[in-house]
Order: C-alpha cells, then sequence, then structure tokens
C-alpha cells in the first residue's frame, strides 16, 4: 500500500505548477512596470496626524456616517496638496490618521486644521490673478498687509435658521451691497500670496483654486459680496451628463431655507450685469466655481454647468455635499520621519533580516548536510513570493510595507525554519526505523504535515487577532506575519516536500552518502539498530 501510493505522487509536476504560477504573478509585475514596494512614512519619510474627533455637544459617541464624512472630506483636501499616495483613514471609534509623504509637518497641520467652510457670494469684479514670489518680495515694492487694514468681525447678527422672514430680510441687504473705494483698491492690489479675513457680512477677496487653473492659463482672483447662502443649507449635490447632452454639470439641492434664499438671490443675480450676475461658491477661502445665472431659480434645486470634466465636476459635487465637516477634530498626535532617517531604518531591518536568514541558513548546512539545499532554495522562492506578494498588494490594496511590517517578515524566517526542521525530523526519525530514505522521505511528510499545519494556523490565528484588535503600525506587524505564514504554509507543500522528493531520487542523496545529510552515521541508524524479532519483520513486510 505505501509503494503504490508514492507511485501515485508526481513531484515534477508539482514543481511545475507552482513555477508557473510565479511566473503568471511576475508578468502581472511586468505588465504593471512597479517592481518595488509601497514603502509606509516610518521608511520613506514624511508626517502623519492622528485627530480626534467629538460631538459638537462634547458628549455622547461619534456618529460613524459623520466621522466617514469628515474623512472623505480630509481626503479630498489632502490629495489636493498634490503629493501623491498619501492616506486617510479612520481607526478606532473616533479617530481619523492623515499620513502624507514628503510633507512638512506644519504645512499638513495648518491644512487639516481649517474647517472646510463653504458659502455663496455675489462677484462684483474679477481680475487675472498677481502672485508674488517669495525671492521678488525684497525687489518688488511692498504688498500692503491686507489683514490689518480690512474688517475682521462682522457687525450683523445672524438671524435664526428656523426665522426665514427675518433671513431673507438680511439677503435682500446683503444683494444691495455696493464695494467701497477701499475695497477696490485693496482688490487692485491684492495677490493670491495674501491672506485676508473671511468674515461673513464683509466684502472678501479670494483667487480661484490652483488646481482648477487648467495648464498655462492664467488663474482669477475675485472681489466678492457678503455672504448670501452658507454651504450647511446644502443637502445634497451630484455631478453627471444630463440627458441628450455631452457636458458634465452638478446639480445640488437645498433645504427649505436654503431653497428660499438661493430662489431669491438668483432673481437679483439675473438682473444685474456680467460679473454681478454671478455667485462664487466658496471652499476655506477659495474659489471653486463662479457660474453666472440667467433666470430665477426655484424649487430648491439648482443645476452649474461650465467647463467641466469628469473629475471637476465630481470634486465640486463632493465639495457642495461635505464640505463643511460633520464633527469638531482636536490634534492628538504629530509624528515627523525625515527621509534619511526613514532610509537608515529601512537599511537596519534589511540587515537585520539578511542576518537571521545567514544564521538559519549555517544551522541547517551544518546540521542537515547537503539537505540544506532545500532550505536554501525554499528561503530563496519564499523571499521572492512574499516580495512579488507585497507589491501587488501595494497597487491593488494600497497596502505599505512599515517598519513593523518589515519586522513581521523577519519573524517569519524563523517559522519557515520550524516547518523544515519537523519534516526533517520526520524523515529522520523514519531512517532510524528502517525504512528507506525515499519511503522515509513520504511517510515521514504524511506525518509532519499535520504538526506543521497546526503550527501555521496558531500562528494564523494569532495575526489575524492582532490585526483585528491593533490599531495604526501594529496593523502592519500583524498583516505582514499572517502573509508570510500563508506563503510558508503554501511552500512546504507545493515546493520543499516535492523538491526533497526530486532530491532523494538521486544516488548522492537516495543512497545516504557522505554529506548528504541521510548518510547512516549522521543519522544515529548504525549505532541505534538492533536485530528484530522474525515475527515483527514480518508483520512490518
Amino acid at each position: 500500500m505505501a509503494s503504490s501510493t508514492v507511485r501515485r505522487r508526481r513531484p515534477g509536476v508539482t514543481l511545475i505548477v507552482f513555477f508557473a504560477i510565479v511566473a503568471v504573478l511576475t508578468a502581472i509585475l511586468a505588465l504593471s512596470n512597479t517592481w518595488t514596494p509601497r514603502l509606509g512614512l516610518d521608511l520613506r519619510g514624511g508626517t502623519t496626524i492622528t485627530l480626534t474627533a467629538s460631538n459638537s455637544t462634547g458628549q455622547g459617541a461619534v456618529d460613524q456616517a459623520s466621522l466617514e464624512q469628515a474623512r472623505s472630506i480630509l481626503e479630498q483636501r489632502v490629495n489636493a496638496m498634490g503629493t501623491g499616495e498619501a492616506e486617510v483613514t479612520t481607526t478606532g471609534n473616533n479617530q481619523i490618521q492623515i499620513s502624507v509623504p514628503n510633507v512638512q509637518q506644519d504645512e499638513l497641520v495648518e491644512m487639516v486644521g481649517q474647517t472646510a467652510n463653504v458659502e455663496f457670494r455675489r462677484v462684483y469684479q474679477t481680475a487675472a490673478a498677481q502672485t508674488v514670489g517669495k525671492d521678488q518680495a525684497v525687489s518688488l515694492p511692498k504688498v500692503p498687509d491686507l489683514t490689518a487694514t480690512r474688517p475682521t468681525e462682522p457687525t450683523t447678527t445672524l438671524p435664526d435658521s428656523n426665522d426665514q422672514a427675518a433671513r431673507l430680510a438680511l439677503l435682500t441687504t446683503q444683494l444691495e451691497f455696493t464695494p467701497a473705494e477701499t475695497d477696490t483698491t485693496d482688490f487692485t492690489a491684492f495677490t493670491c500670496d495674501q491672506k485676508v479675513p473671511q468674515v461673513w457680512d464683509q466684502p472678501f477677496l479670494a483667487c480661484l483654486r490652483d488646481d482648477l487653473v487648467g495648464e498655462g492659463n492664467i488663474g482669477q482672483k475675485f472681489l466678492l459680496g457678503p455672504r448670501l447662502i452658507e454651504g450647511n443649507l446644502v443637502t445634497g449635490s451630484q455631478a453627471g451628463i444630463p440627458q441628450n447632452q455631452v457636458n458634465w454639470v452638478v446639480t445640488m439641492n437645498f433645504n427649505d431655507l436654503g431653497g428660499a434664499l438661493f430662489s431669491q438671490a438668483t432673481s437679483t443675480l439675473a438682473a444685474g450685469a456680467s460679473p454681478t450676475n454671478q455667485f462664487a461658491i466658496v471652499l476655506d477661502g477659495k474659489v471653486i466655481s463662479a457660474p453666472s445665472v440667467s433666470y430665477r431659480i426655484d424649487g430648491g434645486s439648482a443645476e452649474i454647468s461650465g467647463n467641466f470634466s469628469q473629475k471637476t465636476a465630481q470634486n465640486l459635487a463632493n465639495v457642495l455635499k461635505y464640505g463643511a465637516l460633520p464633527l469638531t477634530f482636536e490634534t492628538s498626535n504629530v509624528d515627523t520621519v525625515s527621509a534619511t532617517l526613514g532610509g537608515d531604518q529601512l537599511t537596519a531591518g534589511l540587515i537585520a533580516g539578511g542576518v537571521g536568514l545567514l544564521l538559519v541558513l549555517l544551522y541547517s548546512f551544518m546540521y542537515y548536510r547537503a539537505l540544506g539545499i532545500a532550505v536554501l532554495a525554499s528561503l530563496a522562492m519564499a523571499g521572492v513570493s512574499a516580495y512579488i506578494l507585497i507589491v501587488l498588494l501595494g497597487e491593488s490594496m494600497k497596502f505599505a510595507l512599515s517598519l513593523p511590517g518589515l519586522a513581521g517578515i523577519i519573524v517569519a524566517i524563523g517559522i519557515t525554519a520550524d516547518s523544515f526542521i519537523i519534516f526533517f525530523e520526520r524523515v529522520r526519525d523514519e531512517a532510524r526505523e528502517g525504512r528507506s530514505i525515499r519511503t522515509a522521505v513520504e511517510t515521514g511528510w504524511d506525518k509532519a504535515r499535520r504538526t506543521i499545519v497546526v503550527a501555521d494556523c496558531v500562528s494564523l490565528l494569532s495575526a489575524v487577532i492582532l490585526y483585528i484588535l491593533s490599531i495604526g503600525a501594529i496593523k502592519g506587524f500583524a498583516f505582514t506575519l499572517g502573509l508570510t505564514t500563508l506563503v510558508d504554509l503554501i511552500l512546504i507543500f507545493f515546493f520543499t516536500k516535492p523538491l526533497v522528493s526530486l532530491l532523494v531520487k538521486t544516488k548522492f542523496f537516495g543512497t545516504g552518502m557522505k554529506g548528504s545529510g541521510f548518510e547512516a552515521e549522521h543519522l544515529g541508524v548504525a549505532a541505534s539498530r538492533r536485530p528484530r524479532p522474525r515475527a515483527l519483520t514480518t508483520k512490518e513486510a
């Protein structure tokens, strides 16, 4: 029975299938032209900020839908910095973690600390934007400090949102606003480098957001009137292409108060001449759109058309829908890692992994002699397989390899070595029982694989539990530990075992020649073997 089982196994076919799968994964890397893994900020440098959310009342649990809304808003704002590969994730029940590579701490803290204030204002003047570079400020005439000369506090009390009549009366007053001579003078001197106070009942100077200025075009600056409608009156917005049209538009819906205010505002704007027939949508002090109005819009909904691409239309819709952060945030932690320190940590981690790998190989060749070739080949294939999977996961799931993740890979070297030891020791035990080397490999494998599977499953379960319960960088350790444990489990079945089965078919290993690791003296067979009773031998036969 045992010999028939051996004949049914085809280690050569198993190895061919294994190498074919590795070749397919490598081809995917080649097609994506990606050969290096994504690195976490602790390995490439950057800034990580942890924000802790609370309700406006400061009490009670944080609504998870609001937390996800805030994460989406912050993600848009971080991506607008143009850094690439930024990550904005929720952790726990009330925290958002923002990780951006190659960005200074102060710049990122200032960006995420803004309130995402959306408002609608009437346009009174427009002009080509002016920008004064830092190195030009000394040689050019000094730019007036508009922050010190313009009002910084509102002079009007905003009526309660439930008092629609009072809000409509205030809107009429705001629409009758006429820019003063000082407003026009400040607008002429205004450059996009400057910041001016954004007061809701005062005129405001703003520029078109940089990422909305087409390549090779000059941006715009605007003289805007007092705020007509606040962004939190918008209840929904979406981008799309209307039926029988080819251009992208953005539709938005207001609540009852917003619909009434918008109807009255558009009635006045439609009667004006350009540019006073435009209203600007302002986000955090930057104009993101300034559509013109040709007729009164009733019904609490409106459609904004223009030279939109799909991306710009969807961005505008998201800003209108999620412009204001629904929660209050406090900066809990800020970590900054320089690119140099990250490179040093990566080098140290690779050296540690290399030393661990070398020690495992030295032990294998010293104790198992030439059989250490199987260990060397298996560890090499484990490294190649894990590397390919980490690169592919970086592309598909945005998984970034961090320093704790690198530690998880190094720890997995020991798990892989344990599998070899269990297998080889079982084979040696079977050989000591008097079986041939080929039979010892097969019967030893049948007994060892259960132990290997159980041991790997325990490690995998530990990694899964750690991943679920941990937050932050520890998740990276748990993920790579679990991934490399799975690689070990697959490798021992589909590479190491078939490879050893092929090796023992050779004369050197199969006959237990000196240095093979299967020689009788090394196994201790000559010293421990004793003549067996005939009845026992017959039973075994």
